[in-house]
């Protein structure tokens, strides 16, 4: 295993990863936020508040929940949940969006858009705009707007203005071509919350910062209950940032394996699939270098899974640096393989999680039983699954599909 880097270059590249590749109209407004980002990380004040709000306003911490039920239907290691769906909001996205707006605030940009895929993010985002006052402009595939309606009604309440972006796939990668373009045209009163470890720098480093915050409590509330570290985590991985917010505080814990788990959608030989990993390439989207789904022409290719929060094309670049240097491994589970772990989750804790976050279940589904009793395991619970109950009704028969 090679010498892990755990913070990007000053011009944002992990190994070969990452790096600015976006338009000369963006380059002055991403230089200006990483220059005041810098300023907030060592600024008592900034660190102050964005505690305050994760404590008062979203919820954390979050519980360390020991899901003896599920460890005992396994019969392997012993589990725990990582219970970020009970934040404000539901999901691991308004520890980011927080910090995002309070940096919005200090560089005086009242106007916020957002991407958004399962509608989480887009809540989370609509959420602190509407905490602070501030307009509120959200894009979202057509396609994941259908399957995502609890979400686009949430982020209606909460006063943000719901833009349905019917190109291409009409899903994520669309709806961030969107959100950049808005950019371009109001950068200097608008600022882009960008929900994931995705995108150009200073984004992949400044959200998993703002998201290690899921690791760091899960370490301590580990060494108290167990007073040792866990063997294994495992968390979904869309463009990333769970799954690096519960990782980044363990990377130099080298006893502490980590898996993180794609969209294997229909089955990688079908190409029905968002797994990057699994027969991806090396290319840049949407401003950043790093492995994702194209063909032989670079051109981008379809993605598919069951989870909205799950089908993009790319994967955040400080993942394809851990892949390479071997510190993270990385794997996928089916839509049939999540849908089942969603329902067996449901029914042994209790806990309905999302999609998303099923990708996860159903990788320790598989994996516990070849597990030591003696074991411990930690999967980032990273979002409930209230948006996704009435698609898996329809899976299940327990709903009508629609005509």
């Amino acid at each position: 295993m090679a010498t892990v880097t755990q913070t990007p270059d000053l011009h944002g590249h992990f190994g070969p990863y990452g790096g600015m590749f976006v338009p000369e109209t963006l380059m002055s407004a991403l230089h200006d936020l990483a220059a005041e980002y810098e300023r907030a990380k060592t600024d008592p004040a900034f660190q102050d508040e964005l505690a305050a709000l994760l404590r008062d306003f979203a919820g954390r911490p979050t519980p360390l929940y020991l899901a003896e039920r599920l460890t005992n239907r396994l019969g392997g290691p012993k589990i725990y949940l990582k219970r970020e769906d009970l934040l404000h909001t539901g999901a691991h996205k308004i520890n980011n969006a927080l910090g995002q707006i309070l940096l919005a605030q200090r560089m005086g940009k009242r106007r916020i858009i957002a991407e958004t895929g399962a509608g989480q993010h887009g809540v989370a985002t609509a959420t602190v705009a509407a905490r602070f006052g501030c307009e509120c402009v959200i894009y979202m595939g057509k396609v994941d707007m259908e399957r995502q309606g609890l979400n686009v009604a949430r982020m209606k309440f909460l006063g943000a203005k719901v833009v349905p972006v019917t190109a291409g796939q009409a899903t994520l990668k669309e709806a961030i071509n969107e959100a950049m373009r808005d950019w371009v045209t109001n950068v200097r009163t608008t600022h882009y919350i960008l929900g994931s470890v995705l995108g150009s720098h200073p984004y992949p480093m400044m959200v998993r910062d703002f998201q290690s915050v899921i690791g760091l409590e899960a370490r301590r509330q580990i060494l108290e209950r167990e007073e040792r570290l866990p063997d294994l985590l495992v968390a979904c991985v869309g463009g990333g940032s769970n799954a690096i917010g519960l990782f980044h505080p363990f990377l130099d814990d080298r006893n502490v394996r980590m898996v993180g788990v794609e969209a294997g959608g229909e089955g990688i030989r079908t190409g029905k699939h968002a797994a990057r990993f699994q027969g991806g390439r090396l290319g840049v989207l949407q401003g950043t270098k790093t492995f994702l789904l194209a063909n032989e022409e670079g051109q981008i290719e379809l993605t598919h899974s069951v989870s909205a929060g799950l089908d993009y094309a790319a994967v955040g670049p400080e993942h394809s640096y851990l892949r390479d240097v071997g510190r993270i491994e990385y794997t996928y589970a089916t839509d049939d393989e999540a849908l089942n772990a969603f329902k067996f989750l449901s029914e042994t804790e209790g806990i309905i999680p999302a999609l998303e976050t099923a990708h996860a279940i159903a990788y320790l589904v598989k994996q516990a039983p070849k597990m030591k009793r003696e074991e411990i395991v930690i999967v980032n619970c990273s979002g409930r699954g209230d948006k996704d109950v009435d698609q898996a009704a329809r899976h299940f028969g327990l709903k009508e599909k629609s005509k």
